[in-house]
């Protein structure tokens, strides 16, 4: 069924921004704190049986100096510096293998798919853990560890790491770096909003389905997926709940989208119960760079699938001609 608004009124939906004091600098902070630490990326190139391409195992250092895995694919015949998608991935998941990643090579371009620390699923195997411990208790999964402050919370240090592996793209001696456009859905689209926000100069995003936008209004209409995990933990901690939820307004998309200038391609799914429509079409009313949304009134939170890649397609190719 659906599940949020009708779609006149999310076409209008405009809430306003949910940030705290000193975001900003929070973040300058933040990154700031990260690059005190070598990047030292390293390219390895492996063997993963795709002959028409360049395949390689990546490492560098993300937030706190941490390894964080990856992989970099390239078309072998194309030349010159290439325009490079920079991917991130769904909740509870890694970064599989290489040929799970083959739609932007296949199309011409750079691909550095960056891992996610600490996850990873029977079906979706990663390589990197997350060696920062929990501060306070917390519910299973990831969106409780650290709820309780903003410098101890989970997603500082993926959003982190996340920066860190533009960084990464950009330096590769294969990568045009004015050519970087960040990609992802759901955990992965809000990894991509938030570098919109946090990474100047990106050349495009493609933004997803993406969590972590307007969490506040979320936790009031849904119980599914990784927002399920914040709500049976405020369930507990009756007391703590006006303290997480600022940690999280530090994280939140919105703030995110209204610094963006990069032009970006949303998608949204009416039928969404783990990422609300009205949660997605409140970022991209706020996203402050030039924009186009694909809404799939019958889809969940598979958005657009293959359709969805096809105007992904379509647009970076605009984008670069």
């Amino acid at each position: 069924m659906f599940t949020d608004l009708p779609l006149d009124e999310l076409r209008r939906y405009h809430p306003p921004l949910p940030e705290p004091a000193g975001f900003d600098a929070f973040w300058k902070r933040t990154l700031d704190e990260a690059r005190g630490h070598e990047l030292d990326a390293r390219f390895t190139e492996v063997d993963a049986g795709l002959t028409l391409l360049h395949t390689a195992d990546v490492e560098f250092s993300g937030f706190g100096g941490h390894r964080i895995r990856g992989w970099f694919l390239r078309p072998r015949t194309a030349a010159g510096p290439l325009p490079c998608v920079v991917q991130y991935l769904g909740y509870d998941g890694g970064r599989l293998l290489p040929h799970d990643w083959l739609l932007w090579p296949s199309a011409g371009y750079a691909t550095l798919v960056m891992d996610t620390r600490g996850q990873s699923g029977p079906n979706r195997p990663g390589d990197t853990p997350d060696p920062v411990g929990a501060p306070h208790p917390g519910v299973p999964g990831k969106m409780t560890q650290g709820l309780l402050d903003p410098d101890d919370y989970y997603y500082r240090r993926l959003f982190t790491d996340a920066v860190r592996a533009v960084e990464v793209a950009r330096g590769h001696a294969a990568v045009d770096a004015e050519r970087i456009v960040v990609a992802g859905g759901s955990q992965g689209g809000a990894l991509a909003l938030a570098m919109t926000g946090l990474v100047p100069g990106l050349a495009g995003a493609l933004i997803d389905v993406p969590f972590l936008t307007h969490i506040r209004r979320a936790l009031e209409i849904t119980d599914e997926g990784p927002y399920g995990e914040l709500v049976r933990y405020f369930a507990g901690e009756r007391t703590r709940i006006d303290t997480a939820l600022h940690t999280l307004d530090h994280f939140d998309g919105l703030n995110f989208a209204a610094r963006a200038s990069a032009p970006a391609l949303f998608g949204t799914a009416l039928r969404d119960a783990v990422v609300p429509p009205s949660t997605g079409f409140a970022a991209y009313h706020r996203y402050a760079g030039e924009k186009q949304l694909q809404v799939w009134r019958f889809n969940a939170h598979e958005s657009g699938g293959g359709q969805q890649r096809a105007a992904e397609l379509r647009f970076v190719h605009e984008l670069f001609g």
